[in-house]
């Protein structure tokens, strides 16, 4: 009854708990029926597992993933440097005013018109920025302060911190003595007191009598105005205005004197500028044509001009 008895020699060896009695090395780590030690983690210097179980693929996966982080940073950390140099590059800290205009005949204060400027960025600290500055604005504002300013132009950094404003002065087409005041007016009819150019050859002669106070609007706002739009457009017109005379008992008319022209025009006020040099124009060729010189001629009614 051999069939049924087994050989004792044929019987497989046990296994001892927790090792295997055969002998284990490192070229037999990989044979079949063999469970495999490892890990997922990219660390294996704090898993204890040895790092020959990473395979090279995986390997070079992880890199990748450091390399983008890496890159990643660096990216952040350079964009960040270019927008804070940005910032720093176009931050106005302090005030430079330089004045281009050639013509000047005296020295400008520059710190003077400096502060004004400096106010106006403390009223509105974002247009210490150069690209927020709204620069009409910041002439309006200047101008108001002081009126001889024409206007300002930002022109860009002259370092860190520092910018550079241009200021262009108004240029005086006419001026008047008033109330022992000099007063000038340019070609836009603005009226100031500052001059910084040669004095204009125009000057008001006042025989009205009147007493006219500083600020009213005849003598600062409305009537010089009107004699600057007199004065620019007869000279785009081809006359020269050489002498403006307020006649006596009124304040509201204006009697011209032109350059190599034997008489007079009178105007008013209350009726548009344009309108009465286009009539001047008309009448004083019409006079030069016809080869007569009258005392005068009035152009202060629509259309229409008058002469004696």
């Amino acid at each position: 009854m051999n069939v049924f008895n087994k050989k004792r020699f044929d019987a497989p060896k046990r296994r001892l708990a927790g090792r295997d009695v055969s002998t284990s090395n490192s070229s037999s780590i990989f044979k079949r029926n063999r469970t495999l030690t490892g890990t997922t983690s990219n660390r294996l210097d704090s898993t204890n597992v040895r790092s020959d179980l990473e395979s090279p693929r995986v390997h070079a996966h992880h890199l990748a993933i450091k390399r983008r982080k890496i890159l990643s940073i660096l990216l952040v950390i350079f964009m960040s440097i270019v927008l804070l140099w940005i910032l720093i590059s176009n931050f106005t800290a302090t005030v430079i005013v330089s004045v281009p205009s050639t013509t000047i005949s005296k020295p400008v204060d520059s710190e003077y018109y400096g502060k004004v400027i400096q106010e106006y960025l403390n009223i509105n600290p974002m247009s210490r920025l150069q690209f927020f500055l709204d620069q009409s604005a910041l002439t309006k504002y200047v101008s108001d302060k002081l009126p001889e300013v024409a206007n300002v132009k930002q022109q860009g950094s002259m370092g860190i911190g520092e910018t550079d404003f241009s200021i262009t002065m108004r240029t005086p087409v006419a001026g008047w003595m008033i109330n022992d005041n000099q007063y000038y007016v340019d070609s836009d009819g603005i009226s100031f007191e500052q001059n910084y150019f040669l004095p204009p050859s125009v000057q008001i002669v006042d025989n009205s009598g009147a007493s006219l106070q500083t600020g009213t609007a005849i003598a600062s706002k409305r009537f010089l105005s009107f004699v600057g739009r007199v004065v620019s457009l007869a000279q785009t017109s081809g006359y020269t205005v050489t002498q403006a005379i307020l006649p006596a008992n009124t304040t509201r008319e204006l009697e011209i004197s032109l350059k190599d022209v034997s008489f007079s025009v009178k105007l008013s006020i209350d009726r548009s500028a344009g309108e009465q040099v286009e009539d001047m124009s008309r009448a004083v060729q019409y006079f030069i044509s016809n080869g007569r010189a009258p005392n005068y001629i009035d152009v202060r009614v629509s259309g229409k001009a008058f002469y004696r």
